[in-house]
């Protein structure tokens, strides 16, 4: 009897030790994005399912020698087409002020894999070790190859069975956090960063801007609230409501609270989710002129449970004595 093994298509890329490279792993972690300098034919056509980070091993070696070293990997699923990045996004773009790495896709983390064999006996075998080997050889570009993707869920403590469904439940992979990454430590976040108020805030603005003139020439009237959701947007006796978010990475996964899940759940709303991804921002302004972005627009929103992953916990203290 022949089984047929279920085979998808990957892109293996593997990432320098250097440290500017182990910053940009890092925030392309942080923010569900990965890109490449420049492009290959065999993109315009790819839909690989999932990516492997691969880093720890110099790869211009003998293959003999490469095949006798270990690696630790980052295994994701591809959540977008490759497409033409606008925005600087990684640290060493925002540095310049320039695009690096334009030919981009939205990648989603799912779990960390430390140590593996880069031999015939690991979860990738021989073809995606040399993918690997063969990506390091020219500066990072991904490289396409057709696996088995149960090995890599199985080393990655994933339950699920591929062959047997069409996405990897999120709720049931680990992720991981970027202190895992062993990146050398910024002396400080600088302006580039998401995590500059500043502008993360422009970015929202941007975003909703962009929202507000979506739905005002659909003909609706809108009202900005903030909280406990976005836009409130009426039409006649119609009414949306809406959650906007914006990033300058891919449009891969966004983070909510608790009260947007359990606001977007109510079957008495009618919400929406508005985001827009790839958002320009000119780090040159003193404050942060935004431009461009890519819209995913999903009506009738409802966020299911094996797509959401808890990033935060709280925490109930124990009575004192």
């Amino acid at each position: 009897m022949i089984t047929c093994v279920k085979r998808e298509s990957f892109v293996m890329v593997h990432v320098g030790q250097r440290p500017e490279s182990q910053l940009n792993l890092e925030y392309g972690l942080e923010t569900c994005s990965w890109g490449f300098p420049k492009s290959k034919p065999e993109y315009r056509s790819a839909r690989p399912r999932f990516a492997v980070l691969a880093t720890g091993a110099g790869p211009r070696v003998p293959l003999g020698e490469w095949l006798t070293r270990r690696i630790d990997l980052w295994l994701c699923e591809v959540r977008t087409d490759f497409y033409e990045g606008r925005a600087p996004h990684w640290p060493d773009e925002e540095a310049e002020n320039t695009v690096k790495y334009p030919v981009r896709f939205g990648i989603e983390p799912l779990a960390v894999v430390r140590d593996v064999s880069l031999d015939e006996h690991g979860p990738w075998g021989l073809a995606g070790s040399d993918a690997i080997r063969r990506s390091g050889t020219e500066r990072g570009i991904g490289k396409l190859c057709e696996l088995d993707p149960q090995p890599l869920l199985d080393a990655a403590g994933i339950q699920a069975d591929w062959a047997q469904r069409q996405n990897v439940p999120l709720n049931r992979a680990p992720r991981f956090t970027t202190e895992q990454v062993e990146a050398p430590k910024r002396p400080g976040r600088g302006a580039g960063f998401i995590s500059d108020p500043k502008k993360r805030k422009a970015i929202e603005l941007h975003a909703e801007n962009m929202a507000v003139a979506h739905y005002e020439r659909q003909g609706w009237t809108v009202e900005r609230l903030g909280k406990p959701y976005d836009l409130h947007c009426t039409r006649a006796r119609e009414e949306r409501r809406v959650e906007v978010k914006g990033t300058t990475g891919a449009a891969t996964s966004v983070e909510l609270t608790i009260n947007e899940v359990e606001h977007a759940r109510n079957p008495r709303h009618t919400v929406d989710l508005y985001v827009v991804s790839d958002i320009v921002a000119d780090a040159r302004s003193s404050d942060y002129a935004m431009s461009g972005g890519r819209v995913s627009h999903f009506e009738d929103w409802y966020p299911e449970e094996e797509d959401l992953r808890p990033r935060r916990f709280e925490y109930r203290l124990p009575f004192a004595d």
